[in-house]
Parts: structure tokens; C-alpha cells; sequence
């Protein structure tokens, strides 16, 4: 484990659309209409299946379980096709597809600045951000005998960058919720993400904008809380957690579970669990950053720093980078047809995976640029 001093950060959830599944797979359409967690499209996604394969992919650890659902998928709705998905981290999916050596990104927080600039040149077009999987960062800890905790935004900022060092810290117990709870004089243990990280970047902006004041270290994919351990990846942060009794992590939904709890977030309204409707409570006021285009990048800081009750509002997107225009059409093809099962029949099966369903409207517009890759 690699020491990090003066340094920190944050992990997301990864959580996936329940879509309504389309195209040429009848018995999937029927199952998902009947579903009530799934409702159905207001039109369909025809699959044309062929192209390149296998198409590669490299990024984002969040959504590795997402994608091997999504390939799954993809190999039956169009039999023998294939895509080769390295989960190396956010920062190196984007560096990857914009060095040309990956058909699609993965990627924790949209692309901008340098890094869109530069996707657009690897394309000689527009690059896009498609959001395919959203999900809950759990702040997840290890504490033998408290089996509940909860956090303000304010606290959790405090424990990340060492304002706030022992578990029996006045701050901790005085939170509704933790009065009942005995807390041992004992250090906090923070671990954080070592490798650059799309959920670093969301956890240092959900601190940003839900503690204003206290969180003053910025945002960006490495941690810059400056105390703790750092760990590869989203399964080394909660393998490490889970070794240390008295840590803490931020990291996806999904991985906060096996000896690791995810502590409640109360943003002025009540503690708040970590789970699917609470954090279908969160999307519906999301907004984009590029309003009226195929580029969907979120704008999440308006729910980070909400306080509607009963929401979950520390969660991220997770992207796949594309092209709008591909040099060549068997590439684009593939893509097109790998988007169109994972935003429909694929999504049927990720509510096990600890995924959350979004918004009808984010799947319509989704399924919108996907259509328009050429």
C-alpha cells in the first residue's frame, strides 16, 4: 500500500440504468415492461449487430461489474461479437482513448478542458460523454462496535483532510444519530485511492460543494486531502478498510459490503441510507453541463449540495468516451451496437450487481446519441 501523506479522496458507488429492454429480443422487451422498476421506453433501440471485434475499452474500475453485464449481453443479443474491457482507473481509460488505443474510455467524471480537446483531436470529431452506469460513493468504515454511523458533509470533509483524527472526536458523537454509539479513542485510518480516479475527482467535489469552507483542497482525479493510505482501485481501498479496524474509504455502493458499512450522510434534513430509491431521490434534479447537444455530461454539483429529504446525494456517473464519427464504420457499428444492448436489455441485470436505475428522460436522450455515432 502506497503511504500518502498530505493527501486523500473519495470513491463512488457505481450504479447502472434499469432500462427497458428493446431491439430484437422479444422476451426481454415483455419481461421488462412488466417490471414496475423498469419502465418502459417511450421508443426502441434496434440492434444492428456486426462491425469490429472484439472492441477494447480501458477506464473506470467503478463499472467493471457494469461493462462484464453489459458484454454479456452484447454476446448474446449479437452472437460471436466481443469487447475487451481493461479496469485500470479513470485517469488511464481517458489517457488510452486519447491516445488512440482504445475504441471507448471508461470514465468516472465527464471529460473537459485538455482531455476533451485532446479526445476531440484523436477523433477528428467531436467526443462525447454517454453516462451508462450511476451509482452511490459509499464512505465506507471499519469500527468494531458501531454498526450505524453517521456523517455530515462537514465531518466527513474534516476526516479527510485531518481536521477531524480520533473516532471519539466530540464532532463525530454529537451527529443525530450517534448518540447512542460508543466510540473508541482510537485514530482514524483514512485510505484513499492511490491511482489518478474519476471517483476521487466526484468525492472531492462533493465535498467542495456540500462543505463550503471546510473542504478547501480542490477537486481533480488524484486525492488531495493530504493524510492517510492510498490504494489502487476500488476493490484495493476496501481490501485495505477491511484489513485495518478504524478505517475509512469513499468508494462505490457496490464494494462497501463483506466487513465494511457505509455510514449515513445527513445533509441537514436527517441521516440518510445508501440505497437505490434514495439516490433516484438525487437525480431528479440533474442538470448537464452541454444542455441541448449529445454530450451528457452532468452537472452534479447542484445535488451535492442539496438537502432534499430522504435523498442520497454523494453518488457519480460513470461515462463512456466515444467518437462522435469514427475513421472507420466497422468500428463505429460495433459501438453503436455494444451502447444500444448496454442501455436496454443490458441493464436488466445490473439491480443485482448494486446499481441504481435512472431517469426515463436520461435513457431516451442516451439512446438519442447513440443513434447519432456515425
Amino acid at each position: 500500500m502506497k503511504i500518502m501523506r498530505p493527501l486523500g479522496a473519495v470513491g463512488i458507488a457505481a450504479s447502472a440504468f434499469l432500462l427497458a429492454a428493446c431491439g430484437s429480443d422479444p422476451a426481454a422487451s415483455n419481461s421488462s415492461a412488466s417490471s414496475p422498476a423498469a419502465p418502459a421506453a417511450s421508443g426502441t433501440a434496434q440492434i444492428d449487430c456486426g462491425g469490429k471485434s472484439p472492441l477494447s475499452g480501458e477506464g473506470s474500475t467503478a463499472q467493471k461489474n457494469a461493462i462484464d453485464v453489459f458484454t454479456l449481453a452484447y454476446g448474446k443479443q449479437c452472437s460471436g461479437q466481443q469487447v475487451n474491457y481493461t479496469a485500470s482507473g479513470s485517469g488511464a481509460g481517458v489517457k488510452q482513448f486519447n491516445g488512440n488505443q482504445v475504441d471507448f474510455g471508461g470514465s468516472d467524471s465527464p471529460i473537459t478542458g485538455a482531455d476533451l480537446d485532446a479526445a476531440t483531436k484523436r477523433c477528428a470529431s467531436p467526443a462525447w460523454n454517454i453516462p451508462m452506469v450511476v451509482g452511490p460513493v459509499a464512505v465506507a468504515y471499519k469500527l468494531q462496535g458501531v454498526d450505524k454511523l453517521t456523517l455530515t458533509p462537514t465531518v466527513i470533509a474534516k476526516i479527510f483532510n485531518g481536521g477531524i483524527k480520533n473516532w471519539n472526536d466530540p464532532a463525530i458523537k454529537a451527529i443525530k444519530g450517534n448518540e447512542s454509539s460508543t466510540f473508541p479513542d482510537k485514530p482514524i485510518q483514512v485510505v484513499s485511492r492511490s491511482d489518478e480516479s474519476g471517483t476521487t475527482d466526484n468525492f472531492q467535489k462533493y465535498l467542495g460543494a456540500a462543505a463550503k469552507g471546510v473542504w478547501t483542497q480542490g477537486a481533480g482525479k488524484k486525492f488531495n486531502g493530504g493524510v492517510g493510505n492510498g490504494a489502487s482501485g476500488s476493490n484495493g481501498v476496501a481490501t485495505a478498510v477491511k484489513a485495518a479496524d478504524g478505517a475509512i474509504t469513499y468508494v462505490e455502493g457496490a464494494f462497501a459490503k463483506d466487513g465494511i458499512t457505509p455510514a449515513l450522510i445527513d445533509s441537514g434534513s436527517g441521516g440518510v441510507e445508501l440505497s437505490a430509491q434514495n439516490v433516484a431521490k438525487s437525480l431528479d434534479s440533474a442538470k448537464f453541463l452541454h444542455d441541448g447537444t449529445n454530450d451528457l455530461a452532468l452537472d452534479l454539483n447542484g445535488i451535492y449540495a442539496s438537502n432534499v429529504p430522504g435523498a442520497y446525494p454523494l453518488l457519480l456517473t460513470t461515462y463512456e468516451i466515444v467518437c462522435s464519427k469514427y475513421s472507420s464504420p466497422d468500428t463505429a457499428k460495433a459501438i453503436k451496437a455494444f451502447l444500444n444492448t448496454a442501455a436496454t436489455t443490458g441493464q436488466q441485470q445490473l439491480s443485482s450487481k448494486g446499481y441504481v436505475p435512472i431517469p426515463q428522460s436520461l435513457q431516451d436522450k442516451v439512446l438519442t446519441a447513440i443513434k447519432a455515432i456515425s
